[in-house]
C-alpha cells in the first residue's frame, strides 16, 4: 500500500520521517509537511486521496475529519485514514477500517512508533470476523454492501447465522450453522451468508448477503483477429445460460499460439482476470479426453483448445466445446457443489 503521511508540527514531522524510514514492501510511506507545501496540505489533498491507498494524519482527530469530509464517498472506495497525535501516544483507525485496511495500518503505525493502536469497529473488538474482511481475505466479490453490513451487524448482536458455500473456507463465528442446501429453510437462523458464483440462487431467507467466489475457469479458442467485444459477448451469453456470474471468473486459458490475440487479452482485462497460456505439449497430454477437430489439428498442432484449457485450469467441466461465431468456449468450475 502506498501511504501519504501528513504532518502539521515539528514533532509530527519527526514521526513522519520515522515512518518513512520504516517503509516496507507492504507499506510505502511518503511524508508531506503542511509548512513545506505552497497552499498547505489542503491544496494537494485531492491528489493525495486519489493517488494513495491510505493517509496517516499526525494531528488532532478534528483536523483529519474536517480535511477528509469532502472526499468521503463510501466504504468500498474510501482510502484508509489513520490519525496519530503528535506525541505519538495513540494510532487511531478513523476511516475504512476493514476494506481500506485502516485497522491494520493503525496497528502497524502503532508498532512502528510505539503508539497504542485504537480500533473501534465492533466486530474486531468482539473477536468476530466481519463479512467484508472474510470476503477480502478470500477474494470474494460482495454483491451488495448494505446486505454485508446488515449480516455483520447481526453477528455483532449475537444472532445465529446460516452459512452456505460452494467453497471450503468458513467464516469464523461462534453462532454459525453450516447449511448444505438453501431449499429447506432453517428456522434457527436469523440471517444467511451465501457464497456462490450462481447468478440467481433460490432461497427463502429474508436477511442474507451474497459473496461471489472466483471459481469459474474458461478455456477459449478463436479465429485470428476476433474483436474483444465479440469474445466478451460470447462469454456473457454462455455464463448467463449456465446461471453463472461473470464476477466469478477466475482465469481464462488458451494455447500459446493465441497468447497475443488482442481479443482474448481485451476480454481478460474486461473481466479482470489473468490469462493462462498452455503449451502444445500440455494440451496434447489431455486432448484425447475431448472432442477432436482435424482442421484445428492441421492449423495449430492440437485437436482442441478450449476443452483441454478449461480442464487444465481445474474444476468440474460444466460444458464441452461451445461454438459461438468463430469462438470456442468451455467452462469448468471449482466448487464442492453448485
Amino acid at each position: 500500500m502506498k501511504i501519504a503521511c501528513i504532518s502539521f508540527t515539528q514533532k509530527g514531522k519527526e514521526i513522519g520521517e520515522k515512518l518513512v524510514k520504516s517503509s516496507s514492501e507492504y507499506y510505502i510511506i511518503h511524508h508531506f509537511s503542511n509548512d513545506e507545501i505552497d497552499g498547505g496540505i489542503k491544496s494537494i489533498l485531492l491528489f493525495l486521496v486519489m493517488e494513495y491507498d491510505g493517509l496517516v494524519f499526525i494531528s488532532a482527530t478534528g483536523i483529519a475529519v474536517r480535511f477528509m469530509t469532502p472526499y468521503i464517498i463510501n466504504k468500498t472506495v474510501d482510502p484508509a485514514v489513520v490519525v496519530v497525535d503528535d506525541e505519538g501516544i495513540f494510532s487511531i483507525s478513523l476511516l475504512s477500517g476493514h476494506i481500506g485496511g485502516a485497522n491494520k495500518l493503525a496497528q502497524w503505525v502503532g508498532h512502528t512508533i510505539g503508539a497504542i493502536p485504537v480500533i473501534t469497529t465492533a466486530s474486531d473488538n468482539r473477536g468476530i470476523q466481519s463479512v467484508d474482511l472474510f470476503a477480502i481475505k478470500n477474494n470474494y466479490y460482495m454483491e451488495n454492501m448494505e446486505d454485508v453490513k446488515d449480516i455483520t451487524a447481526m453477528m455483532v448482536n449475537g444472532d445465529t447465522i446460516g452459512f452456505y458455500s460452494e467453497m471450503d473456507e468458513i467464516i469464523k463465528y461462534d453462532k454459525l450453522l453450516l447449511l448444505d442446501n438453501l431449499k429447506n429453510k432453517n428456522l434457527n437462523v436469523q440471517g444467511v451468508i451465501i457464497v456462490s458464483s450462481q447468478e440467481q440462487i433460490d432461497h427463502t431467507y429474508e436477511k442474507h448477503c451474497k459473496l461471489i467466489p472466483k471459481n469459474i475457469n474458461i478455456g477459449i479458442g478463436c479465429r485470428k483477429g476476433i474483436e474483444g467485444s465479440r469474445i466478451i459477448k460470447a462469454i456473457n451469453y454462455l455464463l448467463k445460460n449456465l446461471n453463472l456470474s461473470p464476477k466469478g471468473i477466475k482465469t481464462i486459458g488458451t494455447i500459446k499460439v493465441k497468447e497475443h490475440e488482442i481479443g482474448i487479452i481485451e476480454a481478460c482485462r474486461y473481466f479482470n482476470c489473468p490469462l493462462k497460456i498452455f503449451t502444445i505439449d500440455e494440451i496434447k497430454k489431455v486432448e484425447q479426453n475431448f472432442s477432436k477437430s482435424q482442421f484445428v489439428k492441421d492449423t495449430i498442432g492440437v485437436y482442441s483448445v478450449s476443452e483441454p484449457s478449461a480442464y487444465l485450469l481445474g474444476g468440474k467441466m460444466l460444458t464441452g466445446k461451445v461454438k459461438i461465431n468463430g469462438i470456442t468456449l468451455s467452462i469448468a468450475k471449482e466448487a464442492k457443489y453448485g
